[in-house]
């Protein structure tokens, strides 16, 4: 499918797609009056990342903790974070968060060699959205604020059980650099450390 590239005020690619019988997606900074819309996409999509062995209860309450609107109210409001979304026909089908930060986790601080980093703390997208170039858009346009912001690499943590998300982040160029452990509900899960050298 050929693609399309477009720039926003701020510099922002906002990458495309245009094909005969297929609907066209942009990319974009996410701005305040977005909460609600991301906090709806994070409730539906975050479950999808987790094992089969995460419980329901375990999910919900990550969400309620971490994926509220008024969490991604102050995501929003936070100068060290860049959310970017993506949309088709005007609705929100996935996002992603990038954090400009020293890593907070000492296996992270250890398997991550490239500095200053980012993490790409986010990114998903919607079920029915799979597979038509939406995540790899958002993925490009989030490494691409990473560099223009002084990253020299972008790492994330990736469930070891998602064969789809790992086949997909290492297709995209993140190398397997490492592994940590994610707190979901009262369970340690355990997480590749990956990374790209921007």
């Amino acid at each position: 499918m050929p693609g399309t590239t477009n720039r926003l005020p701020g510099g922002e690619k906002v990458p495309g797609i245009s094909a005969s019988g297929e609907r066209v997606f942009s990319v974009r900074p996410a701005v305040a009056s977005d909460a609600a819309g991301l906090a709806a996409v994070a409730a539906l999509t975050f479950p999808l990342a987790c094992p089969p062995t995460t419980t329901d209860a375990a999910k919900a309450e990550f969400i309620r903790v971490h994926l509220t609107e008024e969490r991604f109210d102050s995501y929003l409001a936070d100068p060290s974070r860049r959310l970017v979304i993506a949309e088709v026909d005007g609705e929100m089908v996935g996002y992603t968060m990038l954090v400009f930060a020293e890593p907070y986790d000492a296996d992270v601080a250890a398997a991550v060699q490239l500095r200053p980093t980012a993490e790409l703390s986010k990114c998903y997208v919607l079920p029915g959205h799979h597979g038509n170039g939406i995540a790899r858009a958002l993925i490009e346009s989030s490494v691409d604020i990473a560099r223009r912001n002084g990253a020299v690499s972008v790492w994330l943590g990736v469930n070891h059980l998602n064969a789809r998300a790992n086949r997909f982040y290492e297709k995209n160029g993140f190398e397997r650099v490492g592994t940590k452990k994610f707190l979901v509900g009262d369970v340690w899960e355990d997480d590749f450390v990956r990374e790209i050298r921007l």
